[in-house]
């Protein structure tokens, strides 16, 4: 049985195919279309399916979209309909704002337009498509009532967390900006199944608080949040009575947050073009260090609800490692496991297992996602014939990762195109860019060819093996989700990747994860006596992470790095 899973409700437009309760394909639209977050202005496309990513997942099973049995959609429109409609209902709703006439529950005019194109996605589906696309599209009917299952938001987010994890009972947290209703939600997850114990509902949101300091400090909200966490590390606490001020938490996981205008606690919103001053850092500091204090407390009414020692997490606040190792370091669970694409992404994936292990009726766990490479990949044949094309010069290499390691030991930056493309935001060693962390000024180097802030990080990814070695109580950390201390007598060796705070989001790879990455770094090892390299996403400012090899070679071209390794292939330039 095919399900295909799809988010496109808010941001991150995504799908992802599971057969039989194994996860076939999974990607973000954004890699097809270059529209990072598939963020596209409200009147013009609002809501659209990711089509292309779509027909991704249908090429990697060999299927037309016809062929899929059932269709799971990360988002129920209906739970914020008007009284009286429903699912069977006529949908009629405007076709525009609603102006003074919108009901209540309605938090924006543009809510009446975003449930009715929702409501519509079937026909959409089969509708829609680009006309490039139509070989996998056309003859699909999709029976709304039998094959269409609109799924709620946060189940979907909790189903991404359990679901694949490895874990046959847990805790399940979920923490984002907003579902339909719920920003927050607790559950207890056992074999298939999935059991609500309390949720908070809008407008009280932890998500969209740092979603809005993250626009006060100049960023763009449901973007940059992660600029927010690494602005952190260099500011004070100034403000943290402040914001402490406005979050009501309660003893039993419920919490306030008052409607209180940002500028009126925290000063003038900075703009874009102005510098950062003292007061940006606190900000950022503070905002971080209460939402730890406050997501602390929920773990903590949760574990205390459910007994167990298995916390999965999702939402897009799961994507601050900080926070992430913050929890983990207090010791409130003994294991957790983080959603890779913990984002709007990742509830693509969660439908679609939701809707299957439903569906047949499973009552064991067969799935765990202990890797993330679930996209596009191109063989050796495909790559050549592309540069062949664009009479790019090229050489073939007869050993990868040894002459990798040796540019890399040369203190070159190189494109690194390998394998499946990673699914969820972060680049994982098959779309990355590589460098040397041995010299401190590499971060500003990488800042640089990327255009990125000053006060920005790099990561490290290092063998599995060698990761306690380098990194205190590193293990298993194959998704770069938590940040750990650089060793005191390893700072010094690999100063680039050390944070001003002394920690780093650390990435492991073993063997069987991803053989080639995993060479190269006991290649490099060879030359250096260091097993860590600077990992970081194959883009630039402002494009999502390359996906084909005309993306990876126009990036190469229009960006200052040195070399670029494509399948068997070197670029230099």
């Amino acid at each position: 049985m095919y399900t295909l899973g799809i988010n496109a409700a808010f941001h991150d437009s995504a799908a992802c195919l599971v057969k039989d309760g194994q996860l076939v394909a999974a990607a973000e639209d954004e890699r097809f279309t270059h529209i990072k977050h598939g963020k596209r202005p409200i009147p013009f496309a609002a809501y659209e399916l990711p089509y292309h990513a779509i027909n991704y997942c249908l090429q990697s099973a060999g299927i037309r979209l016809h062929q899929v049995d059932h269709f799971a959609y990360s988002f129920d429109p209906y739970l914020l309909m008007p009284a009286g409609t429903g699912e069977e209902a006529e949908i009629n709703l405007p076709l525009f704002p609603a102006g003074k006439e919108m009901p209540e529950k309605w938090l924006s005019p543009w809510d009446p337009l975003f449930l009715q194109a929702i409501a519509n996605a079937p026909g959409q589906l089969t509708d829609g498509y680009p006309h490039h696309l139509q070989p996998n599209f056309r003859d699909a009917v999709i029976n709304r009532r039998d094959q269409w299952h609109y799924l709620e938001h946060h189940l979907c987010h909790a189903a991404s967390a359990f679901l694949p994890s490895p874990y046959e009972e847990a805790a399940v947290l979920t923490i984002d900006g907003r579902g339909e209703k719920a920003t927050t939600t607790f559950s207890t997850g056992a074999q298939h199944s999935l059991t609500r114990i309390s949720q908070v509902n809008m407008p009280h949101s932890l998500g969209l608080l740092y979603e809005r300091i993250t626009t006060h400090l100049g960023f763009l909200h449901s973007s940059d949040e992660y600029k927010v966490m690494a602005l952190a590390s260099y500011g004070k606490p100034v403000y943290v009575q402040v914001l402490r001020d406005i979050i009501a938490l309660s003893d039993n996981g419920s919490y306030q947050i008052a409607d209180i205008p940002l500028e009126e606690i925290l000063g003038p919103q900075r703009k874009k073009t102005d510098p950062f001053l003292a007061m940006h850092f606190d900000i950022a500091h503070s905002m971080q260090a209460v939402l730890q204090e406050s997501v602390l407390q929920l773990a903590s009414w949760l574990k205390r609800e459910t007994g167990s020692d298995n916390l999965c997490f999702a939402g897009g606040v799961a994507l601050n490692c900080v926070l992430n190792a913050t929890l983990r370091d207090a010791g409130i669970f003994r294991n957790i496991w983080v959603q890779p694409a913990a984002g709007d992404a990742g509830t693509a994936l969660g439908a679609a297992l939701w809707a299957d292990a439903r569906l047949r009726q499973r009552t064991s766990k067969d799935f765990v996602m202990d890797h993330a490479y679930w996209g596009p990949a191109y063989t050796d044949a495909e790559i050549e014939q592309f540069l062949q094309w664009t009479k790019t010069p090229y050489r073939k290499l007869d050993n990868i990762a040894e002459e990798a390691a040796s540019l890399l030991a040369q203190d070159k930056i190189i494109g690194w195109f390998q394998g499946r493309m990673e699914f969820g935001p972060r680049a994982l060693g098959s779309r990355s860019i590589l460098a040397s962390p041995l010299h401190a000024d590499m971060q500003a180097r990488l800042n640089e060819v990327k255009d990125r802030e000053d006060f920005r990080p790099v990561a490290p990814v290092v063998t599995e093996e060698a990761a306690a070695e380098w990194f205190e109580g590193a293990d298993y950390s194959p998704f770069m989700l938590f940040v750990y201390r650089v060793k005191e007598d390893k700072k010094a060796l690999i100063p680039a990747v050390t944070h001003v705070d002394g920690t780093a989001r650390i990435q492991t790879v073993n063997r069987e994860q991803h053989p080639l990455y995993h060479e190269l770094l006991q290649a490099f090892e060879k030359k250096t006596g260091v097993p860590v390299l600077i990992n970081t996403s194959f883009n630039t400012l402002g494009k999502p992470i390359v996906c084909t090899p005309r993306d990876a070679l126009e990036c190469f071209w229009s960006s200052p790095f040195d070399a670029l390794v494509i399948g068997s292939f070197l670029i230099e330039k």
